[in-house]
C-alpha cells in the first residue's frame, strides 16, 4: 500500500454555494480517495440534488451537514485551510501531511479568522482571480497525489477508472 492509500484525508466545505459544486466535490472525493467530505451552512440542503456526482460517490463517502467544522476534525489529522490569505503558502511549495482535513472557504466570502486560527498551514492556489469551490478541491487534490509516493498509476488503475465505452491502447513504439 502506498501512503496516500493509508492516509485519512477528509474535506471541510464552508457554506458551499450550489449543489452542483457539492455534486462535484464528491465525485473529485471519489476519484481522490477522500474519507468523508464535511459542510456548514443551509445553502446546500435546500437543493441537494448530486447533479454532477455522476459516479455516485455520496454512496461511499460520508457527507455530513455539521454546525462548526473544527468540531469534526478527525483524530490526528492536520487542518489545512484552502484560502486566499495574505502570508499563505503557494500550493506548488507545500507538502501535504498524511493525515488531514481540507477546509474549504465559500466562494463569495472567506473562512472565519477561527477557523484560519486553528490551522496548521493556510495555502492558496496561485491564480489571477479566484476559483470556483469543485475546480480548487480538485486542484488541490491532484497536488496531493502528484506529490504522493510513486506506485499509484499504472495500467491496471486505468482500466478500473475508465468508462465502459473505452478501450483504446496507446501503439508502443520499438
Amino acid at each position: 500500500m502506498t501512503k496516500m492509500q493509508e492516509s485519512n484525508v477528509s474535506i471541510g466545505l464552508t457554506k458551499p454555494k450550489s449543489p452542483t459544486n457539492v455534486g462535484a466535490v464528491m465525485r473529485a472525493a471519489g476519484c481522490f480517495r477522500v474519507n468523508a467530505v464535511f459542510y456548514t451552512g443551509t445553502r446546500y440542503d435546500r437543493a441537494a440534488k448530486f447533479s454532477t456526482d455522476t459516479k455516485d460517490a455520496n454512496q461511499t463517502i460520508p457527507l455530513t451537514g455539521v454546525e462548526n467544522l473544527l468540531d469534526c476534525i478527525p483524530e490526528k489529522a492536520k487542518i489545512v485551510c484552502i484560502e486566499l490569505v495574505e502570508g499563505a503558502t503557494p500550493l506548488p511549495d507545500y507538502q501535504h501531511p498524511e493525515n488531514v482535513i481540507y477546509i474549504f472557504g465559500p466562494e463569495d466570502g472567506t473562512l472565519n479568522q477561527d477557523v484560519i486560527n486553528s490551522a496548521d498551514a493556510v495555502v492558496y492556489i496561485p491564480t489571477v482571480g479566484s476559483m470556483n469551490l469543485a475546480a480548487t478541491v480538485n486542484v488541490v487534490l491532484y497536488d496531493r497525489l502528484s506529490k504522493a509516493e510513486p506506485g499509484h498509476a499504472n495500467d491496471a488503475l486505468i482500466r478500473q477508472s475508465r468508462d465502459t465505452n473505452n478501450t483504446v491502447k496507446l501503439k508502443r513504439h520499438k
